[in-house]
């Protein structure tokens, strides 16, 4: 049964600095209803325009919204900067993907036009995550908007405060009351919404919460379903020249967002030789510093969500090692009662552990004795969202291109940082083959194709009686 109401807190604090109310699903979706086709007749270029303002509201309060991230998910002021940046960029970005992917096309032959159109699927649903609580639902709100449709928004429960903020930037962007609809809750306000009379759920978060939606949607196939759901990411080391420049690819890969994002590297594999790369890693992770975000210097990492997840992170730690891991740098827990953890790394190699995502600062290392045995080790999971080879030739990047299960697949870059311009998503457990970025626009409309003429004409001339 829903709570009441819901009260986020700063992690680094505990401080309560949101406080709201639980629940309203049917309301919401009633009043989403009622603007829906209002909002889906409006031009284009009206539609646009009213997300192009948005745009220059967030970057009229850049730096109030950063500090909101900041406040509330704990990420570096740094880090929280750069969310909002990408959630202004997603703008013109989808303004593009939706004139390339959704956009309108006709050609004419023998008096008869044929014409491509897309259509909104009408009230769409977004549940969004807690590690880029703006970027990652604006991912979805915009180029679903753009398309004319009306949404339905819950956010993580964890992160409440950055949606009302994002929200309020709506309505100074002047988008027409009831296109855009909040409601807060946990779990069960997420499955209400999942099961009201929507036309569709777009999702970014935990395959176990994805997998279920999929149950739950399973008797409407009617209902468009996207699912972003993470990832058990290897990172593959091979024939290295620069063990410096490794390090740092490897320690961004694993590390970035406190291991809070779902393209970090998990596993890091190695090959013969790599001892070398393995103390560098080491050493680097070492020198990291863990911090509250609006620490001078600024941390390279701040904690984890909550004190739950970091009880949860602490767990598969401790069963990562009763699954025979050697421990080469422990997860440190600085003080009980909050979630601030330092980065942690074990060599699992010989050893078979659960293949589940460790949404935080935490690394496997995997030796394995030649390049087919790093690629089998790469692909020993049932994800499928990244994966990452540095080091090698163009020849070895293609044969890893080629035989490698992901979604993203990347040569001496991080795991993580991807292009809001290219699609994202992957296979196996981290998706259902909707990728979202670019790709947006293809699962918020649907195509229409039309044979038209301005007249009726012709007949049937053949099979008729005399």
């Amino acid at each position: 049964m829903s709570i009441a109401e819901l009260v986020s807190t700063d992690p680094c604090t505990g401080e309560a600095i949101w406080t709201g109310p639980v629940g309203g699903v049917a309301a919401a979706v009633a009043r989403a209803r009622a603007a829906a086709s209002g909002w889906a007749r409006r031009p284009l270029a009206e539609r646009i325009a009213i997300v192009r303002a948005f745009k220059a509201a967030v970057e009229a309060d850049a730096d109030a919204f950063a500090q909101m991230i900041a406040r509330e998910t704990g990420k570096p002021l740094w880090e929280t900067r750069t969310e909002v940046a990408s959630v202004a960029a997603k703008v013109e970005i989808s303004i593009t993907a939706q004139t390339e992917r959704a956009g309108e096309k006709a050609a004419e032959a023998a008096g008869v036009r044929q014409m491509l159109r897309h259509k909104p699927h009408g009230v769409l649903a977004v549940l969004g995550p807690y590690n880029f609580p703006a970027h990652l639902p604006n991912g979805h709100i915009v180029p679903a908007l753009m398309a004319g449709n009306v949404i339905v928004f819950k956010p993580s429960e964890q992160t409440p405060a950055v949606a009302d903020f994002m929200a309020g930037l709506w309505t100074k962007a002047g988008l027409p009351e009831g296109v855009l609809n909040l409601v807060h809750g946990g779990g069960d306000v997420g499955r209400e919404l999942a099961g009201a009379a929507i036309d569709g759920l777009l999702f970014t978060g935990s395959a176990h919460v994805g997998a279920a939606l999929a149950r739950q949607f399973a008797d409407t196939p009617h209902r468009i379903l996207a699912l972003e759901m993470g990832g058990n990411n290897p990172l593959v080391a091979w024939d290295l020249t620069d063990i410096e420049a490794a390090a740092a690819t490897v320690v961004q890969s694993a590390f970035l967002s406190a291991g809070q994002r779902c393209t970090n590297a998990r596993r890091l594999i190695v090959g013969p030789g790599s001892d070398a790369l393995v103390e560098a890693v080491l050493a680097l992770a070492d020198r990291l510093i863990v911090g509250a975000p609006f620490d001078e210097p600024q941390p390279f990492m701040g904690p984890v969500i909550s004190n739950a997840a970091a009880d949860g992170l602490e767990r598969g730690w401790a069963q990562l090692q009763a699954a025979g891991g050697r421990v080469m740098r422990p997860l440190v827990r600085a003080r009980a009662d909050r979630p601030l953890l330092s980065p942690a790394i074990i060599d699992m190699t010989g050893h078979a552990p659960p293949d589940d995502e460790l949404f935080g600062p935490v690394l496997q290392i995997v030796r394995v004795p030649d390049w087919d045995a790093a690629i089998a080790a790469a692909n020993a999971t049932r994800f499928g969202l990244a994966a990452g080879l540095i080091g090698g030739d163009a020849a070895r990047f293609d044969d890893f291109w080629a035989r490698s299960r992901a979604g993203i697949v990347n040569w001496n870059r991080p795991t993580n940082g991807a292009s809001s311009a290219a699609p994202f998503g992957g296979i196996g457990a981290s998706g259902n083959h909707r990728p979202s970025a670019y790709y947006a626009a293809d699962y918020c409309a649907f195509p229409v194709a039309t044979l038209a003429a301005d007249a009726l004409g012709g007949g049937i001339s053949t099979g008729l009686r005399p």
